[in-house]
């Protein structure tokens, strides 16, 4: 049975990649803020597994952050952003290999910025896999 984290993680970035303006305007999307990269770009946190078993099917609960970062001067890009990583996000297909999306509930969003450093806009989301394996 493959991983649900590792399946959800592959689909975000599939996901992401393929989005028509995200496709644009992004340079990359990555597992955690990459060494080098130019912005903006979106890094994908490494996810929070639960058991969300049933008496029948193997389930994971997987809480998940994407975090778009953004070197504008002020925060309306990253905000633009945020709204189609959202979109992305909602498109997600619901099969994936050896799992099925049960449910993907936005959680929360916020932008955040330190006066050194980049924009970042955090999006979180709760979503429940069961395994079809």
């Amino acid at each position: 049975m493959s991983d649900a984290l590792d399946v959800l993680q592959s689909a975000l970035v599939t996901a992401l990649e393929a989005h028509p303006v995200l496709a644009e305007a992004l340079t990359g999307v990555f597992d955690g803020p990459p060494p080098r990269s130019a912005f903006p770009y979106v890094s994908i946190s490494d996810g929070l597994t639960t058991n969300w078993s049933t008496k029948t099917a193997s389930g994971r609960e997987i809480r998940i952050g994407l975090t778009v970062w953004d070197d504008g001067e002020s925060a309306t890009r990253l905000h633009q952003l945020i709204g189609h990583v959202e979109d992305a996000v909602a498109a997600l297909p619901r099969d994936l290999a050896g799992w099925r999306i049960a449910s993907c509930v936005f959680l929360r969003s916020f932008v955040t910025r330190s006066p050194a450093a980049a924009w970042g806009g955090i999006v979180d989301y709760r979503i429940r896999m069961l395994s079809t394996a």
